[in-house]
């Protein structure tokens, strides 16, 4: 035996041992019900894993974005109803309700068959994976992209934009993209973008590098921006889900100085601060009833 065919067959020895002990993708369901599933990559190769308990909101729980929530309610009815629907890109200031907004819908039309998938951002590279996948089965899906940002040096914003761009998604009706980003364009913006911008008769021809920033987000069909919430919205906000957690609870003026003063020392009045203050002041209540007891 030569010495290549003996190193040959200790590599084999090697592999032998070695397999058994690699973890394999787990096995999962292929028919999709309606639900919520997150994309799990797993060594070039990837599976989707059930989400058994998805967030419970619902649209009638957010408060002060009702023009946001009905363009995207409208979207997504005509998506589950097979006509012509958009991508969305829902941008703005944390804790405004985007991300909140989107798992809403799971629980308005989850059982008319929407399955939606959180795809994170490290894994975009397989959305072409994905929507190969996705394609080939029955039901309607959006694929969900929460938080997404990139930064000047990262190419991996390229993987979304081809598919945006119609080379892959228009292709199949029964796949969307929603995602949520605290930048409008997705891409960080900086001042020396401009210096290269020209004017030429009169007509602004802008930067190459910032042609290229707006391009990812202009392949949204929709755009959908939150902004901070004035002091009478959040005071609405926190009046809202004081009664969905205790409807024996009325707002007074020591409960608003106590909401504003939790907004004020985490510097802001969001949706997210006001659901926050309105649980922590919700069970001090009923512990006191407790330990009153």
């Amino acid at each position: 035996m030569s010495d290549s065919e003996k190193l040959l067959k200790r590599l084999d020895a090697i592999l032998d041992r070695i397999e058994p002990l690699i973890p394999g993708i787990p096995k999962v369901s292929t028919r999709f019900n309606g639900g919520a599933y997150h994309w799990k990559s797993s060594n070039h190769n990837g599976y989707f894993q059930k989400i058994e308990r998805p967030a419970n909101f619902r649209l009638s729980d957010l408060q002060c974005i009702e023009r946001q929530k009905k363009l995207i309610d409208r979207n997504t009815q005509q998506f589950l109803a097979n006509l012509p629907a958009n991508n969305v890109l829902l941008w703005g200031p944390k804790g405004t309700g985007k991300s909140s907004l989107i798992k809403a819908l799971l629980n308005e039309y989850q059982e008319d068959g929407l399955n939606l998938i959180e795809v994170e951002r490290e894994d975009l590279k397989d959305l072409r994976a994905i929507i190969e996948q996705l394609s080939a089965k029955q039901g309607h899906f959006i694929l969900y992209c929460d938080d997404l940002s990139f930064e000047a040096d990262d190419a991996s914003y390229k993987a979304l934009k081809v598919v945006l761009d119609g080379s892959l998604t228009n292709s199949f009706e029964n796949i969307l993209i929603y995602a949520t980003s605290n930048r409008r364009h997705l891409l960080p913006e900086y001042m020396s973008d401009n210096v290269a911008s020209k004017n030429i008769h009169n007509e602004l021809h802008l930067n190459e590098s910032i042609e290229e920033k707006i391009s990812l987000s202009e392949r949204f069909g929709i755009w959908l921006s939150f902004h901070p919430f004035n002091q009478e919205e959040y005071l609405e906000i926190v009046d809202y889900w004081l009664k969905k957690l205790n409807d024996n609870i009325e707002m007074n003026e020591t409960i608003k100085k106590s909401s504003l003063k939790w907004a004020l020392e985490r510097g802001s009045r969001s949706g997210r601060s006001a659901w926050q203050f309105a649980k922590d002041y919700t069970g001090q209540q009923k512990l006191k009833e407790i330990n009153d007891d």
